[in-house]
């Protein structure tokens, strides 16, 4: 009977758990999402000053802080989405054991030379559907934590093998295959109070300005957006282990990864762009960028004078819309009525979500590009001509 009572216990204890992690979750996303609205404005209208000051180096001393400041709040909203599960992430098939092999260097110069780094791989690991991007920020994010749980020094011990999870052994996880990434250190360990809350996103246990709480809450948002599942076990004076269950790809190898070379902006020739967005500063921003890069624009404010221009007899290259409209026609909507009398009419959208954290009926169908808020004239730019000229 205890038994019973204690099981029941747990359960209840995983559903408070799951219903305030989504609570905070959905504040979190909400605010990034307008905070990144904020930052479209400010980044945007930085990068077109430093290209009109690009001769006067008093002017760069002034910009280049301000932008880098933008880029720190930009990273900031990235981990509440990740967090939030509102991050865009890039699947790739990938082999974990070989990323652990090329971030072996990283790992050691950051964790320093009294910490021992241990990796484990198993033979014949699987191949795991993840961002591999993402996936090397949050094992830095570990290592970094356990580095500050092991201040005099310690181990760290990074494993891999492959894993298969039915009903009864993880009850908030969905049964199946995964490659097991289990990183654990020989630190001082966290006290049962703290482990409730470590994927709390702003909880830190380290002093004022030494870490915003945002590390392990991004891991978490990360591997749950990505399908996967994450553990944690420790005790006082007995160190610390995080189990990342991350799904595993039926590709029978990974992913190459390319680096494409850094090239000048691509510019328009003309063509006619009709911009939807009911933010004044950042129609104003959009409109200046555009005409800029050589495009003939056109800007207003929601679906319905987006509807007198696309029914009018002017030639149309592209619409350009914000997800998120008032009048109660959203950008996908929009689209959808437009291309069905211009069929040659390119689309692309613009958000501070990703598509999959959209509300339904605010989900831009998959053939159409979205474009992830804030952006610069360079993503804008890139993202432009690889639609018109798909």
């Amino acid at each position: 009977m205890s038994s019973d009572i204690t099981e029941r216990k747990q359960q209840e204890d995983q559903l408070r758990q799951a219903q305030k992690t989504e609570t905070i979750g959905q504040l979190t996303g909400g605010v990034a999402h307008d905070f990144n609205n904020v930052l479209a404005i400010i980044r945007g209208n930085l990068d077109m000053a430093e290209t009109i000051a690009e001769k006067s180096s008093e002017m760069a001393g002034y910009l280049g802080p301000a932008i880098e400041a933008a880029e720190s709040g930009a990273a900031l909203t990235h981990r509440l989405l990740a967090f939030a599960r509102k991050q865009t992430l890039e699947i790739h098939d990938v082999d974990v054991g070989a990323l652990l092999d090329g971030m072996d260097d990283m790992l050691r110069r950051s964790l320093g030379e009294t910490i021992e780094i241990e990796i484990r791989n198993a033979p014949a690991l699987w191949i795991c559907g993840i961002d591999s991007g993402q996936l090397e920020q949050s094992l830095i994010n570990l290592a970094v934590n356990a580095r500050d749980a092991m201040p005099d020094g310690g181990r760290l011990t990074i494993e891999t093998e492959n894993a298969r999870i039915d009903d009864a052994q993880l009850s908030d996880v969905t049964p199946g295959e995964y490659v097991l990434l289990e990183v654990s250190d020989t630190g001082v360990g966290m006290s049962s109070e703290v482990q409730e809350k470590n994927f709390d996103p702003f909880f830190t246990t380290k002093e004022v300005g030494k870490g915003t709480g945002l590390g392990l809450s991004m891991v978490f948002g990360f591997v749950k957006q990505s399908r996967g599942h994450v553990t944690v076990r420790s005790e006082l004076g007995q160190g610390t282990t995080f189990r990342l269950y991350l799904p595993r790809s039926r590709a029978a190898t990974a992913t190459s990864k390319t680096t494409e070379l850094a090239t000048e902006t691509p510019k328009g020739s003309g063509e006619f762009i009709l911009v939807v967005e009911d933010e004044e500063n950042l129609q104003t921003m959009i409109k200046v960028m555009l005409e800029k890069l050589g495009y003939t624009v056109s800007v207003v404010g929601d679906a319905l004078e987006a509807q007198k221009v696309l029914s009018s007899p002017q030639q149309i290259d592209l619409l350009l819309s914000d997800v998120v409209l008032p009048g109660g026609v959203s950008g996908p909507a929009l689209a959808k009525e437009a291309l069905r009398d211009r069929t040659d009419l390119k689309v692309l959208l613009m958000s501070g979500y990703t598509r999959d954290a959209l509300p339904t009926q605010d989900r831009p169908d998959s053939g159409v590009e979205l474009l992830a808020k804030p952006f610069t004239r360079n993503n804008l730019g890139r993202k432009l001509r690889e639609v018109l000229d798909t």
